[in-house]
């Protein structure tokens, strides 16, 4: 992976859709903005309780779509970024320090309702449109 790959993940504003999967291959999406890459390989999300959590830890395996408008539909740009749950967190510093950083930007509210903090493990990176090239000319 490359450095272009993580200013192109982490560049805001940007809105992703989250999907995930329950055990039984029930699916879920959520529209999700918290999703950083913090190295080559690794991202970090929070989340409030929910389905994509409990799918999480049913099956931890998921994918993150980044998309921008094109004025055409082959025009559009986008990376579909494939992730598996290493670890998370629901209680200690690393989360605490977390909500403290979402109260000052987006306020108390929004704070309360993260419940856990999720690392991933980047195991894909594919094009948003897959026409045979690589990801590094859909973006």
């Amino acid at each position: 992976m490359s450095a272009k790959l993580m200013e192109y993940f982490n560049r805001q504003p940007r809105l992703g859709i989250l999907g995930t999967a329950s055990k039984d291959g029930i699916v879920d999406v959520a529209v999700m903005g918290s999703l950083q890459m913090i190295d080559e390989k690794t991202i970090t999300a929070a989340f409030a309780r929910g389905r994509t959590f409990a799918n999480l830890q049913e099956n931890p395996n998921a994918v993150y779509m980044i998309m921008n408008q094109g004025s055409e539909i082959l025009d559009w740009k986008g990376i579909r970024v494939y992730l598996r749950m290493r670890e998370y967190v629901t209680s200690g510093p690393q989360l605490e320090s977390y909500k403290s950083q979402v109260a000052k930007v987006v306020g108390e509210q929004a704070a309360e309702m993260v419940h856990v903090m999720v690392t991933f493990d980047l195991t894909e990176v594919r094009p948003l449109i897959d026409a045979g090239q690589g990801w590094e000319k859909s973006i």
